[in-house]
């Protein structure tokens, strides 16, 4: 359960970092957070990288008429953005694409425009169970209708994987696995997935450090959702800070957002216990065993690790903790803002941004 009343952490520090350089990558519901972060942010964001994960608003693909709003949101969310019974029973990136220039025009996200000269790396593994192959298909789709230049769109579908971010510690499930911790075994020769990611989005970069200089920080989330537990988010945030930029180096952001059941507060709110698969040490796994540090080490890069958790009341269902990319953090279950620079989840992050640009 949530735990707002956490004793404090130190604040998030300024560290002067370029905003204008900033990405974003995610797993399954970070994955869809992604998108959604980046379209609303475009201008700060050069790039985005999408691991099993749906187009913008992909939970208001279809509206059916039998249903409320949030019910609807639900429905579409399980049945047509995660597994659709046929591949053209999922999201539709044409109507999802007219819908993502509306939200521009309205002033809800930045100018679409900004997304032309973007980088894009979206994976899906071919073993995937969670959310098919063919919903992210789309992904790719709809950012190539909003004008994403395909020389800078690395789709990869050719991989046995699960629904997973793929590592090469020889510890993670097996390359195939559908099950927490979501973090499987790469193929024999491959690379952290991250690395990929990160080298993507922005270029050629120094190899990672075997051995890391910078330290993982904790700071206080709070003050950036203002403590609403409609939020969904965990009291602590996480961010790998390199030595070079603790020393007033230049830096520029990387986002790096977990899938559900991935935050290091994760607890199994049906059956009232810490989840197993994420259980110490474990969880803190998606920030500490992924890669993301070690490559953001030699090449100035803070990583940022916000952090969801799952909220179970009267108001906010998010058991999983789960980002929140079908509606569950608005007020206004018929007029949800869960997309928009004004969602609870997307301002805090944004807010995060902003502090990190800051001078010290």
């Amino acid at each position: 359960m949530a735990d707002l009343d956490a004793p404090p952490a130190a604040p998030l520090s300024a560290l002067g970092a370029d905003l204008t350089q900033c990405s974003v990558s995610g797993l399954s519901s970070g994955a869809f957070m992604s998108v959604q972060l980046h379209l609303a942010h475009s201008s700060m964001f050069v790039g985005a990288g999408i691991v099993a994960g749906g187009p913008y608003r992909c939970a208001e693909t279809f509206r059916g008429a039998s249903f409320i709003a949030e019910d609807a949101n639900v429905q579409n969310a399980l049945f047509v953005c995660m597994n659709p019974l046929i591949p053209e029973a999922g999201p539709d990136p044409d109507r999802l694409v007219a819908i993502a220039r509306h939200t521009a025009r309205d002033g809800l996200i930045d100018p679409v425009e900004h997304l032309a000269d973007d980088r894009l790396y979206i994976f899906t593994g071919s073993a995937d169970t969670v959310v098919a192959s063919s919903v992210v298909q789309t992904t790719r789709r709809f950012y190539e209708a909003l004008g994403v230049s395909p020389a800078h769109l690395k789709f990869v579908g050719d991989v046995a994987a699960g629904h997973a971010l793929l590592t090469t510690n020889l510890e993670d499930n097996p390359l195939g696995e559908n099950r927490p911790p979501y973090i499987n075994r790469a193929p024999a020769g491959a690379r952290m997935q991250s690395w990929d990611i990160l080298e993507h989005l922005l270029g050629p970069l120094h190899a990672p450090a075997d051995r890391l200089s910078g330290r993982l920080v904790r700071f206080d989330q709070r003050e950036f959702f203002d403590g609403e537990s409609r939020a969904s988010m965990s009291a602590y945030g996480y961010a790998y800070v390199p030595r070079s930029v603790e020393e007033g180096g230049p830096c520029r952001v990387h986002v790096a957002l977990h899938g559900c059941k991935q935050g290091y507060n994760y607890v199994d709110l049906v059956n009232g216990r810490p989840d197993r698969a994420n259980d110490p040490p474990y969880g803190n796994r998606y920030m500490t065993t992924t890669g993301y540090n070690e490559m953001a080490d030699t090449n100035g890069i803070v990583v940022l690790y916000p952090q969801a958790e799952g909220t179970d009341n009267g108001f906010t269902q998010n058991p999983e903790g789960c980002w929140d990319w079908w509606g569950y953090s608005s007020t206004d279950v018929d007029h949800p803002d869960y997309y928009s620079q004004h969602a609870i989840q997307i301002r805090a992050i944004h807010r995060m941004l902003l502090r990190l640009g800051g001078a010290d």
